[in-house]
């Protein structure tokens, strides 16, 4: 377990959003209790740190940051809910090592709870809510009228001991939890949830981040429950902040995309991976890991272990031809690495294929080794520019997987 790799902090003082004319009524805005109650923490600077307790009722407001040495905590029964007048949404700039919006050019709506260059921040509770009401941001994603990036329901960047649990987050607009250019993170005991055709609802994408530990969560929602990342082409080349020494494990859901992926943004580079048991069910993908080139970067020392899988309809997919680009500017020679990617004891049933693994012609994909992986299906294995070992695998994977038997 890493529940102790940062430190869970008892807070000197506690304030109730209440003590700043809060009401949990589901209809009076409360954008400005958050952010007088966060104004107050920031500038008394109590020894310890302050907690702000959100009692229960539904509480609607607009986005607001957070702040140092602070704990946002959620009794039972409170929900904090997000403004739908996606007027009242602020823009901030696109992120470095991506150059542009996700989506769009220029920059992004700030996501509903955020913070930037903060320490030792604390989001918790006794399963509280924190619902992003996305569904007016799905609809103009389908209708394609989004003027810009849509927000994430939680975005620390530049941040360090964090704790993220004991919370429900729901229906988010975008990416659901998204550290980024962090250091040490602990997310446990979360459940979180979108619609299965909600589009990019991704549960937790750490990014560009560094001993970020996942663990005993819940997620079912519209796309990767889990997606490493660190940038993007020539952009995330530039920034050069890798994502390394990132834990996943005790993980359930389903998704019609995959349990856990590692890109496709990957160009500031992926390392130090551990994945370990984990319950995928009623997904599209299994174990996705993906670049493109232009992406440059790397990925590399990925472990994955005791995986389950039920009603999947790819248990296993390695690949070197997936994403976008963010403009014309990238540069195709960028030809990422994989390299050293090790799956072991995996279990599927209801399989449609069992897997894929296909590389770059000019980059191909080395040292990728499964261990007793029984992924049953109709569809055979299919391999290109790889190489590796197999043992014990059924189906047979592919000759480019060579037996440690000779």
């Amino acid at each position: 377990t890493c529940s102790g790799a940062v430190p869970m902090k008892t807070r000197a003082e506690e304030i109730s959003i209440v003590d700043f004319g809060g009401v949990g009524d589901g209809e009076t805005l409360n954008t400005n209790a958050f952010r007088e109650a966060i104004y107050r923490i920031e500038h008394l600077h109590r020894p310890g740190g302050t907690t702000l307790r959100v009692p229960p009722g539904v509480w609607l407001t607009g986005s607001f940051n957070l702040t140092s040495h602070m704990t946002l905590f959620l009794a039972k029964g409170a929900i904090i809910k997000a403004t739908q007048d996606t007027a009242k949404w602020p823009l901030i700039d696109p992120l470095p090592s991506y150059g542009r919006g996700r989506e769009l050019p220029g920059g992004r709506y700030m996501s509903f709870i955020h913070g930037d260059g903060l320490q030792d921040v604390i989001i918790t509770g006794e399963n509280g809510t924190i619902d992003g009401q996305g569904d007016v941001w799905w609809n103009m994603w389908r209708l394609k009228t989004l003027p810009f990036t849509r927000p994430h329901l939680l975005e620390l960047m530049n941040s360090e001991d964090i704790i993220i649990s004991n919370l429900v987050f729901q229906n988010s607009p975008f990416w659901n939890i998204h550290p980024v250019y962090c250091s040490n993170v602990v997310i446990r005991n979360v459940t979180i949830l979108a619609p299965y055709d909600s589009p990019n609802t991704d549960g937790i994408d750490p990014d560009s981040s560094s001993e970020v530990c996942i663990e005993d969560s819940f997620i079912s929602t519209g796309d990767d429950l889990v997606a490493v990342k660190s940038g993007w082409d020539e952009y995330g080349i530039v920034y050069g902040r890798p994502s390394s020494g990132i834990t996943i494990r005790r993980l359930a859901g389903s998704s019609p995309f995959a349990g856990v992926a590692v890109g496709s943004e990957n160009s500031g580079g992926v390392e130090n991976v551990l994945v370990e048991n984990l319950n995928i069910f009623n997904s599209g993908l299994g174990i996705h890991i993906k670049t493109n080139t232009g992406r440059g970067g790397y990925i590399r020392n990925i472990t994955i272990s005791d995986v389950n899988m039920n009603k999947v309809q790819k248990g296993i997919r390695i690949v070197g031809d997936v994403g976008d680009h963010p403009d014309d500017k990238f540069n195709p020679n960028a030809l990422p690495v994989v390299d050293g990617v090790t799956i072991k004891n995996v279990w599927g049933v209801d399989i449609e294929q069992p897997g894929s693994i296909q590389g770059i012609k000019d980059s191909p994909f080395t040292r990728i080794c499964l261990s007793n992986v029984k992924l049953w299906g109709e569809v055979p294995w299919k391999c290109d520019d790889v190489s590796g070992a197999a043992l014990e695998v059924q189906p047979w994977p592919c000759t480019e997987l060579t037996s440690p038997f000779g």
